[in-house]
């Protein structure tokens, strides 16, 4: 298929089509005027939403205001892939940096938001999709194999026999049967969900809670002290404390600049062909990712499509997000490309819908919490595009920030580390572009079975020799 064959989202994913038209919800209209609040929340993404509904659940008579520049779920919220998952996929490089302790903490903690999750979707008659059936990591490709071996050695000397499952190449083909894997690993602590419909479901909770939530009403001048004030074009916020939840558009605040980059993430959506995957023999929710430094993820719908994602995407320099965030033809073109290549059964199979966005990445890859000085103002972002399982976990943490609580959930590392920074400009936009570019090469190049170049290969691996978990 033609790039220019596929369709552009016109600024909403499918997924957030498909959720308003379920439900379009209440209106919440843009901020008229001056107001005050004991919380104002900047965000209304899963980050903001999930510590406005943990707020409420520990006082349901606190004044809050959410204040969104576009719609609830229409940033990355309500466009990703749809996986829930904790940090069990990452185990053993998390046990190298932070140690044993701290790793099994975070990830017990993450996989408890995982099943929460689903427990908050019942509870509230959410119909979001949610699918506990876990997720499998495979190789796409021969330069792949075996990359799942350390994370299988640390949950064997963890004691952790029953995480993971090694699928041979012959094995994972009972799984989904296509001949582009070669093996891989599944383990069972994992979801798939609709996102928008998640996010528009919290939204739904939240105002009969009480929230008050302004969409369309982007914050034009935040003010930290005692009271916060969050300006808007329409009026002011005047709270005890405020929460940032902005996912990419916190790099574009001075605080947060050298600890975020931005990288663009896309899916192409294929129509529906439920018959074509009975013939895979993949007709549950498990979520599919290669191991990739630019990794596809993968995953079907109900009514027989599969969504095709690309990741580690970076239009240019970006050194603000503009429009080329929201429709990156080229990297549309490549998802839609890889999905054929990969499932070649699909090859007579049009794509009807094609979306992306920025997301907002971490030199450690995990995201980050924490308060500004003055302990009013406090924040939570860098998921790296996996934040639909640690956004619940990071609004409870914020949650106990705002209202000055003590709280286990302090001791973890996205708490207690501090996040790396990236170099300053006008080192940080050429060189993180160059190294993308790289990583992007080396990839394609292995998807063919040919040996990336000596250059190519050194470039690719400089994140990594630099400390950055941003490649391969």
């Amino acid at each position: 298929m033609k790039t220019h064959d596929l369709p552009p989202d016109a600024g909403r994913s499918w997924w957030l089509h498909d959720a308003l038209s379920a439900d379009p919800g209440d209106q919440a209209p843009p901020l008229t005027g001056d107001t005050t609040a004991d919380v104002v929340i900047l965000g209304g993404g899963y980050t903001g939403m999930w510590t406005a509904f943990f707020l409420k659940e520990a006082e349901p008579d606190l004044d809050i205001v959410l204040l969104e520049q576009d719609i609830c779920g229409g940033g990355p919220s309500g466009r990703n892939g749809g996986f829930v998952n904790s940090w069990w996929g990452a185990l053993a490089e998390l046990c190298r940096r932070f140690g044993e302790g701290p790793t099994l903490a975070l990830c017990r903690a993450g996989e408890e938001s995982v099943k929460a999750i689903g427990e908050f979707c019942t509870a509230n008659a959410i119909d979001a999709w949610f699918r506990p059936d876990g997720d499998l990591g495979a190789a796409s490709s021969e330069a792949q194999i075996g990359y799942w071996a350390d994370n299988v050695m640390a949950a064997d000397r963890l004691d952790l026999p029953d995480l993971f499952r090694v699928v041979d190449r012959r094995s994972v083909r009972e799984l989904i049967d296509t001949p582009r894997l070669h093996g891989g690993i599944f383990t069972p602590m994992g979801a798939t969900v609709q996102p928008a419909r998640l996010a528009r479901g919290i939204r739904r909770v939240l105002l009969e809670r009480g929230v008050k939530i302004h969409e369309q009403t982007p914050v034009t001048r935040f003010g930290a002290g005692s009271p916060v004030i969050a300006e808007t074009p329409g009026g002011a916020v005047r709270a005890g404390s405020a929460v940032v939840a902005l996912n990419a558009w916190a790099a574009h605040w001075k605080r947060f600049r050298r600890l975020l980059t931005v990288r663009g993430s896309y899916i192409a959506l294929t129509a529906p062909a439920p018959d074509k995957l009975e013939e895979l023999g993949w007709t549950n929710g498990m979520g599919l990712w290669d191991h990739r430094a630019a990794l596809h993820y993968v995953r079907t719908t109900p009514d027989g499509r599969i969504a095709f994602g690309v990741g580690g995407v970076q239009p240019g320099l970006a050194r603000t997000i503009g429009p080329r965030f929201a429709w990156d033809e080229r990297a549309v073109g490549v998802a839609a490309e890889d999905l054929y290549r990969m499932f070649p059964s699909f090859h007579d199979v049009p794509i009807e819908a094609a979306w992306g966005g920025p997301i907002d990445v971490a030199g450690h890859h995990i995201p980050f919490f924490g308060s500004l000085d003055g302990g009013t103002v406090h924040y939570g972002h860098g998921y790296t595009g996996n934040g639909v399982g640690p956004s619940h976990l990071g609004g409870q943490i914020l949650a106990a920030l705002t209202l000055g609580r003590s709280s286990e959930l302090f001791s973890l590392p996205i708490v207690t580390e501090r996040p790396m920074k990236f170099p300053p400009e006008p080192v940080r936009s050429p060189g993180t572009y160059l190294a993308n570019k790289a990583i992007w090469r080396k990839d394609q190049m292995e998807d063919r079975d040919e040996e990336p170049s000596p250059i190519v290969d050194f470039v690719a691996h400089l994140p990594r020799r630099m400390g950055y978990n941003l490649g391969p």
